[in-house]
């Protein structure tokens, strides 16, 4: 199977389904040196004259140090007879565990360069340009009970990141 590049203003998704039903990894680094991480927070929209897209990392997850140095991340998703490499990519570090290997993937480089890591099995692959990184700020919680999300005080780090590149794999 193979992918197509789209126009990512067609998308025809519910974007609640798609990140907090369906999930997605989140994967930065190079083909070389990568790591990807299973995420159900995040969002679409416009900002700065962009559409982005919106995730969030612990700084606690291996994979931050990839969110950090890399200069941009790519979104997968996938059909839900896949969510076993969702549940795989969510459970295990990549600082322990060949997650490709243990989920049964394959890493693949995806669009222009600098290309980014996203898999052949993934339905849908969106290819994001940082362009913000900001620490969540519990002070600046209107809703103290939103602290109740982190026990270890790990609060994430939020990412902006434009969407340069779409594709949908070809059934």
């Amino acid at each position: 199977m193979d992918f197509t590049a789209i126009d990512w203003k067609t998308l025809d998704e519910n974007p609640w389904k798609l990140i907090g039903d369906d999930w997605m990894l989140i994967t930065a680094g190079s083909l070389g040196s990568w790591n990807t991480m299973t995420a159900s927070w995040g969002g679409f929209g416009q900002l700065w004259n962009m559409d982005v897209v919106f995730v969030f990392v612990r700084p606690t997850r291996h994979s931050f140090g990839f969110m950090e140095k890399a200069e941009g991340f790519t979104l997968s998703f996938f059909h839900e007879e896949d969510r076993r490499i969702l549940q795989i990519c969510g459970s295990t570090s990549g600082a322990d565990t060949d997650k490709a290997k243990a989920a049964g993937i394959g890493a693949r480089p995806f669009g222009k360069a600098p290309a980014r890591v996203s898999f052949d099995e993934a339905r849908l692959v969106l290819s994001c340009r940082k362009v913000h990184a900001q620490d969540i700020d519990p002070g600046c919680f209107v809703d103290p009970g939103l602290t109740k999300h982190y026990p270890a005080k790990d609060w994430h780090r939020l990412y902006v990141g434009a969407i340069e590149e779409a594709w949908k794999r070809e059934a």
